[in-house]
């Protein structure tokens, strides 16, 4: 019986949140690669809330996903069959996959894993973007100082909580907001927190007020919505807000009800000097020597922990996403498409 590629298509354009209706599981024939190209056998994907966006037809930094196309996304994997002399057969890599269990490269923007020395699924996690986007934002963008308060929000998530945690090895004070108690004991006793606060307990301000005595001086935002309402009022004179991302609104689908907070937002910026950045980390790529050996060393030197959520099956990796997208993950999302022959 001949091998057959499982795919996740994109059916149609969610109104909203995302339902399974909007995916289709099919299977077609393993690609044979042609000259330059290598197939890689797809081991883990990756899921990220960025993916939603590329659901929608809006535009945006980058192209969205055509309808009949595979799912866009990251994966790590092994290299099966190669006609480009820079990738040989048994090579484990790190490559845009697409929500699938083969796909083929010609070795752009591809880079090599070495078991060795990290787990091949951190790859796509605290080696890959996600930790590269904590870096980079929290480091470039919020430029902590030794005794200054940094505030992560999702910070058990993929980024958040390697955001707290170089910010820790930085001297600072590290606050995390998550959404349960069981996520907030994990990130201040395996990650290292000074506190975390739950967002929806019904006094999370005061809560929030009380975890920064001294204000907020790095506040790196991954949610928006109501946390960011919260957080407003906290920041310092000359706060730093690295804007990652808005998870709280990719569903939405109008502007919110309720009070506009534009015009307190703008009065703070200005007269607090409040400086608010949004970044995109694939125009950061030129940082990952760096980062490679900042967070590597970090984590073989016990300074840097993470934790990793792993759905089994790729037929399950539409309710995964959705789940992400509502919270429900803890840590980096990964399916696991294949067994992996490295993890003992």
């Amino acid at each position: 019986m001949s091998r057959m590629n499982k795919q996740i298509l994109l059916k149609s354009r969610p109104e909203g949140e995302p339902t399974a209706d909007n995916f289709e599981l099919v299977e077609t024939a393993v690609p044979t690669p042609g000259p330059g190209q290598f197939l890689v056998k797809v081991i883990y994907m990756s899921l990220d809330p960025y993916m939603r966006g590329r659901m929608s037809a809006a535009k945006s930094y980058s192209a969205s996903a055509e309808i009949g196309q595979v799912m866009l996304g990251g994966g790590v994997g092994v290299v099966e069959q190669s006609n480009n002399d820079q990738f040989k057969a048994g090579d484990y890599v790190m490559c845009a996959t697409g929500w699938q269990s083969y796909c083929l490269s010609d070795g752009a923007g591809v880079m090599k894993l070495d078991p060795a020395n990290a787990p091949i699924s951190t790859g796509v996690g605290v080696l890959g973007m996600p930790g590269l986007t904590a870096y980079y934002g929290l480091l470039k963008i919020g430029e902590p100082k030794p005794g200054e308060t940094v505030v992560v929000a999702a910070a058990s998530g993929a980024v958040g909580g390697v955001v707290g945690q170089i910010a820790r090895i930085k001297g600072c004070r590290a606050v995390g907001i998550a959404g349960s108690q069981d996520k907030c004991a994990f990130v201040v006793k395996e990650l290292g927190f000074d506190a975390c606060i739950n967002y929806k307990d019904p006094d999370f301000a005061a809560q929030l007020a009380a975890a920064c005595p001294k204000g907020i001086d790095v506040y790196f935002e991954n949610v928006g919505g109501k946390v960011f309402e919260t957080v407003l009022p906290l920041l310092n004179d000359d706060a730093r807000v690295p804007l990652c991302g808005l998870i709280s609104q990719y569903n939405m689908t109008e502007l919110p009800k309720g009070t506009n907070m534009l015009p307190a937002l703008m009065r703070d910026m200005l007269t607090k000097r409040i400086l608010m950045k949004g970044f995109i980390i694939s125009y950061h790529f030129n940082l990952l020597p760096e980062f490679l050996k900042d967070v590597g060393g970090w984590i073989r030197s016990g300074q840097l922990k993470y934790r990793e959520d792993i759905v089994e099956g790729i037929e399950n990796a539409p309710e995964a996403f959705m789940g992400l997208l509502k919270g429900e993950n803890f840590g980096k999302l990964l399916v696991r498409v294949a067994d992996d022959p490295t993890r003992k």
